[in-house]
Order: C-alpha cells, then structure tokens, then sequence
C-alpha cells in the first residue's frame, strides 16, 4: 500500500491511496475458500463447489464486498501509520471513471482511492495553578431550617370539608371550569374536580381572587388573564374568562412542628429532624457553589485555551443545537421574533455556542489523556443503577436500553467524564474560599448560568 499526501491546508488533509491489484486479488482469493467451505449448492456436496463455478456466480458482487472492506482497511491503516488524529469519519473518493472502476473489479489496475479529513488540534495546557477560582461558601442558619420544616408541614396539611363555609386562604377549594377566550374555549381551559389551594398561587393570575369567598354549589364568572411569559405562545397576555362551579370548599389543618410530627417522617425528634434538614440544606448550597465554580472554571479553559477548531466538529454540534432549538420552538408555539432576535442573530449566537462547545469538549478530553482520567465500570455501573431507579418496576427495560444503544450510554457517561475532570482540576487550581449568604450565593450561580 503507497500512501501520499497530496493536500495540507491548516486541519484539513488530504490523502492518496493506493492498493496493488495483486492485494485485492489475494483478498478475493481468501474470501473464495472462506465462501467454498460453507456455501452449499444443488449438485453439490457442502465444501466441494469449484472454485471457479463460486467465481463465476458470485465474483462481481463478491469483489464489490472485497473492494468496500479494503477501502475500511487501509484507510485505518494510513490513519495509523501516520499516527494521526482525525476529528470526524473521513470522507473517502473512489475514482469517478466507472470504467476504472470496472478495470479494479476485474484485476486489471490498482486501487487508488483519496481521503480527505481534519485532524484534531494540537496545543499546550494551561497551568492549573495559573486559574483564579473561587469556591463561594454558604452557612446554614436556622431561619433556613425553620423554613425548610415549615415546608414539610405544608406539604403534610389535611382537609376538611365543611358545608357552607366561604372559602378562605389556606382552604382548598374543588371546581369544576370551562374557560373561554373571545367567547371560544381552549384546548386546556376545561378542567373538572380541579382542586385549588388558596394562596398558593398555582393558578393564573385573578383565578384565586376570583373565588375567594366561595361557598360550595356557587357558580361564578372568573376574569383572569395569562402571564405575558406563559409557557404557551399561544395563551400568553391573552384575558379569558371561566364558567366555574364549586363543588367543594374545605378548610386547612396544619399540624404542629412536635416529635409527633418528626415521627411521622419516620425521625425519633424535632431535633433529628432538623438536623437531617440542615445537612440537606447543606448539600444543596454545595451543589450551588460547586455549579458555579464549575462554570468559572469551564469559562477560564475556554479563555486560555486558544487554537483552530476542525469545522466539521462545530458543524455537527451546531446541527444538533439547531435541531433541537427547531423542535423547541415548534413545540411552544413561538418564533424567533418571541426571542426578540432574528434567525440569522440566533445563528450567530448559537454557533458561538457550538464552537464553546467543541474548545471546551477538546481541552476536557486532553486534560483527561495526559492524566490518564477514565470512567471505570464501577463509576458507570452506580451511574446506570441511579439512571434505573428514575423508573420503578422497569428497571429491567432501562438495563436492556442502554446495552443496546451505544449513543444513549455515550450520552450517560459524558457528564460523568467532564466531572470527573473538572474535580481533578479544581483539585489542582486549589480555589479560594470565600464566605457568603444564601441569598448571595444563589444570585451568583444566577448569574452565573444567565450569562
């Protein structure tokens, strides 16, 4: 096999191949005796068909199989022996003459094929002592915690129905509505046995005051109007108005915060009780610094990390950015001019994103070779029984899922992979501390992730 390389323009390579006749032949040759041994045709006995009589059935379509697999071959082999590093699949070219084509499948000329590729970039790490990171750092106070268990009451509120009772907040009131907008109904304006809990806000706004004071068996005409951001393009801003029924109002009984109360979630005291909400109040705050310290992270390696990136991977992450932005859009019924921008802006933005993307995905995947960081089977094995206990009694489904689709375990193990990198380098970086309030702490990591 001759190999030369005939373009080299910045990522971009360009390679010419050529397979001797006599390569291909013996490649054919091999394949004969494999197809001899296990063909069976009438008239003959299994392994005793000519060599020839195969040739002459299956030659053409046989040589067309030899000529694909030699072409998968060599070209990982030119690949190999040039130690090279391509970005995406190459793209091989057969030669356009089919008379060519024709010579090759006969014998008569060698295989010359070209494949052009981009090669992944090759640069330099930064230092990790060199990045100024900063671990912020929230105490948990007892107001927290008081609100936290106060939470878990709401959560554990009963009710009580109680006939001619005007509804108040805190009650739960049970209605039938039929809502209209221009005097037509809407797909999911209709709703029946539909429970509302005073106070709670769940519903759009001017629905709850609308109802206050309801008894059971009333009726009334509620106005309200959808929130200008509602989800749904095409509800949002509008006024509608709803036909409702009461069918129920029922009052409130809140329990008291005692080791009765603890007991019932299955804590001895109020006091282990509290105890169990702080750790996990605490747990949250760390999750909240250790996302924004990631994200400060992410954003210094892609700052410090300047080189070319292979087009063709800033293509294909795009198209599956834009992909997805189509089917988003689509489905809440907006469009571009909703965003306030236009495609071609949205484009633009996007592709900044892509480009983010792909830097970021090849400085985590160099820091991960130099440091020989990799997944173990035990890491992926927790990760899939955690991905298996999201769905009780299909845990089976889930197992056979992913060991049948490559792309969805891929998908599993690459946030695995970039946190894994990421604590090794935080590790390194060795972050400052630094004290702050919740409050502070959350509008950071706000911040943090709207910009």
């Amino acid at each position: 096999m001759q190999i030369t390389e005939t373009s080299n323009e910045g990522l971009k390579r360009t390679l010419q191949v050529v397979v001797p006749a006599g390569e291909l032949d013996k490649r054919f040759a091999d394949r004969l005796d494999e197809m001899k041994d296990r063909v069976q045709l009438k008239g003959f006995r299994k392994g005793k068909v000519p060599v020839l009589h195969l040739k002459k059935m299956y030659g053409r379509s046989l040589m067309v199989e030899v000529l694909q697999e030699t072409v998968r071959d060599t070209s990982n082999k030119a690949l190999a022996d040039r130690k090279e590093r391509p970005a995406m699949q190459p793209s091989v070219s057969l030669p356009e003459d089919q008379a060519e084509i024709e010579r090759v499948l006969s014998g008569q000329a060698d295989l010359s094929y070209s494949m052009t590729f981009e090669v992944l970039p090759s640069f330099d790490l930064t230092d990790f002592k060199s990045l100024k990171l900063e671990r912020l750092v929230a105490e948990v106070d007892a107001e927290a915690v008081d609100k936290a268990v106060g939470e878990l009451v709401d959560r554990s509120v009963t009710f009580t129905p109680e006939e001619g009772r005007a509804a108040q907040t805190g009650d739960r009131v049970t209605v039938d509505f039929v809502g209209k907008i221009d005097g037509e109904a809407f797909e999911g304006g209709t709703a029946e046995g539909a429970p509302i809990v005073l106070g709670q806000g769940n519903f759009i706004p001017g629905f709850e005051d609308g109802i206050a004071g309801v008894k059971a068996g009333d009726e009334r005409d509620v106005a309200a109007t959808f929130p200008d951001d509602y989800p749904v393009a095409t509800l949002a801003g509008k006024a509608a108005n709803f036909a409702v029924k009461v069918k129920e109002v029922a009052s409130s009984v809140r329990p008291e915060v005692n080791d009765d109360f603890a007991k019932t979630l299955g804590v001895e005291s109020v006091a282990q009780l509290k105890e169990l909400v702080s750790a996990q109040i605490a747990r949250e705050y760390a999750n909240a610094a250790r996302m924004k310290l990631k994200r400060e992270l992410l954003d210094q390696l892609e700052q410090s990390h300047e080189f070319e990136l292979p087009p063709s991977l800033v293509d294909n992450e795009f198209a599956g950015i834009w992909e997805q932005l189509e089917t988003n859009l689509k489905r809440s019924g907006k469009t571009f001019a909703d965003e306030g921008k236009t495609e071609d802006e949205a484009r633009e933005e996007y592709r900044k994103i892509a480009e983010r993307r792909v830097r970021l995905g090849l400085v985590i995947g160099e820091i991960a070779e130099r440091n020989e960081l990799k997944i173990t089977q035990d890491e992926m094995r927790k990760a899939l029984i955690e991905q298996a206990r999201r769905f009780p009694g299909q845990e089976k489904t889930v197992y056979e899922y992913y060991e049948k689709t490559p792309g969805a375990l891929a998908e599993l193990r690459a946030p695995i992979f970039e946190d894994k990198v990421v604590d090794f380098v935080i590790e390194k970086a060795k972050p400052a501390e630094k004290k702050v309030s919740k409050d502070e702490l959350f509008k950071k990591v706000e911040d943090a992730t709207e910009a």
